[in-house]
C-alpha cells in the first residue's frame, strides 16, 4: 500500500533524484496563485501546492499530464506538491524551491566553467538588512550569483520573467553594486523546460527587468543560462544556452 511519505531528493552532483516516487495525474486548474486541483490516476481529486510565485505562461495546461509529490508532515496544510508537467512530448520542471538546489549542486561539484575557480560555496547570504543573495562563492575575492527558474519557453527561447518581478529588479541592482565595488557577480538562469535553446529577458512583460538585466550586464555581471532535463526520476542540469540581451 502507498505510504504518502516524501523526501523531495538526494544529492548526487549536479542531479536532484527523487527518492519516492511521484504520483501521476491530469491538472485541472490552478487558481488563488499557489493553489492546483488535480485528479490523479487514481481517480482521487486533490489540491496540491503551486510552489510558483510567477504566471506560469505556457506552462500551466488544464488536462495534461502533471506529477505531484506527497508529504504526511503534519505541519504541512497541504499534502501534494504539484513538481512537473508534461508538454510537447517531455516534462518541464514548475517547483521554483527546487531550483536553487539544482544550482547549488552544479556550483559545489564545478560543472559550470564560469565558476570552477571558486572552492567555497555558501547559500542564502545576508547581504543588506533585508536582502539575501543566492549564494556567494569563494572567500577573499567573492562572486554573488542570483538564481531564477525559467519555465516560459516561446519559439525555443527561453524568457524570463514570465510576469513583473520588482524583487527580481532588486537583486539585479544589488548585483550591479557588487561589481561596482570591486565584486564579482551572476544571474544564472536555470530552465527546466526542454525546449529551452537560447535565453533572453522577456521584454514584453517587465522591460524595467529586461532594461536592469542589460545594464547588469553593461556593468560586469556575467549571464549565465543552463538547461535542466526534468524526469519523474530526477532534474538534470544538462548544458548551457546562448544569451541575447
Amino acid at each position: 500500500m502507498w505510504s504518502c511519505w516524501f523526501r523531495p531528493f538526494a544529492k548526487s552532483w549536479h542531479r536532484l533524484i527523487f527518492e519516492q516516487p511521484l504520483l501521476p495525474g491530469r491538472l485541472l486548474r490552478r487558481y488563488k496563485r499557489f493553489l492546483a486541483d488535480i485528479e490523479l490516476d487514481s481517480g482521487e481529486q486533490i489540491t496540491a501546492l503551486t510552489p510558483n510565485t510567477g504566471s506560469m505562461k505556457g506552462v500551466c495546461v488544464p488536462g495534461e499530464r502533471v506529477m505531484v509529490s506527497c508529504h504526511d508532515s503534519p505541519a504541512r496544510k497541504l499534502k501534494y506538491t504539484w513538481e512537473m508537467i508534461h508538454l510537447d512530448g517531455d516534462w518541464v520542471g514548475i517547483n521554483t524551491h527546487l531550483t536553487n538546489k539544482i544550482a547549488g549542486e552544479a556550483l559545489r561539484s564545478s560543472m559550470i566553467p564560469a565558476f570552477r575557480k571558486y572552492k567555497e560555496v555558501r547559500a542564502e547570504v545576508k547581504i543588506a538588512d533585508d536582502t539575501r543573495i543566492d549564494f556567494v562563492l569563494g572567500s577573499d575575492t567573492r562572486c554573488l550569483v542570483e538564481v531564477k527558474n525559467v519555465t516560459l519557453v516561446e519559439n525555443h527561447t527561453a524568457r524570463f520573467p514570465d510576469s513583473v518581478t520588482t524583487r527580481g529588479t532588486k537583486h539585479l541592482n544589488h548585483l550591479i553594486h557588487a561589481v561596482e565595488n570591486g565584486e564579482q557577480a551572476a544571474m544564472l538562469y536555470v530552465c527546466q523546460h526542454h525546449a529551452g535553446a537560447q535565453f533572453e529577458p522577456a521584454d514584453d512583460i517587465d522591460p524595467v527587468y529586461g532594461d536592469t538585466l542589460r545594464q547588469a550586464y553593461l556593468a560586469g555581471v556575467k549571464i549565465e543560462a543552463w538547461v535542466a532535463r526534468v524526469t519523474p526520476t530526477e532534474i538534470t542540469l544538462t548544458h548551457s544556452i546562448p544569451v541575447s540581451l
